[in-house]
């Protein structure tokens, strides 16, 4: 799916957020934060009774968004904030910016790559992923919405 900058921060979604269940936490910028950032959205993502499939791809799209936040950005701590909307999960990654705040692209011929994969598989998994500056004005938010179901479905 093609990148959009065209999505409203989840704070700003009219509203209709609230009555959908949304979690967030931060962690230091760290690569050892990655792992505990996927148990944390396993957890939640269990909690919230999502299928097997839905957990997967959550995990591996904010596993990919928050090394690139660690790798690619000058962040002392790493946002994840997670809504259901309907049919669908959003999925906020927010950085602390850095020297190099260019929109975060997919790379040419990454499909190959053992390094440089990330956005290609967050594009494959969602429906719609993008960027946007950060509400603070202070580094970028990298979102991506993917399909959302439950086991109870």
């Amino acid at each position: 799916m093609a990148s959009s900058n065209n999505a409203p921060s989840l704070g700003r979604c009219g509203g209709f957020v609230a009555q959908y269940p949304q979690d967030a936490f931060h962690l230091p910028a760290r690569r050892t934060s990655v792992p505990e950032a996927r148990r944390r959205v396993s957890a939640l993502l269990c909690e919230w009774g999502a299928d097997q499939q839905v957990r997967d791809d959550v995990e591996l799209v904010v596993s990919e968004l928050f090394t690139n936040a660690v790798r690619h950005t000058d962040s002392e701590k790493v946002g994840c904030e997670l809504a259901l909307f309907g049919a669908h999960i959003r999925i906020e990654i927010t950085d602390q910016g850095g020297a190099a705040d260019s929109a975060p692209h997919i790379q040419p011929g990454s499909v190959d790559q053992e390094c440089g994969r990330g956005l290609f598989l967050v594009g494959a998994l969602s429906e719609s992923w993008g960027s946007r500056p950060a509400d603070s004005g202070q580094g970028r938010v990298v979102w991506a919405d993917l399909p959302y179901s439950s086991l109870a479905h």
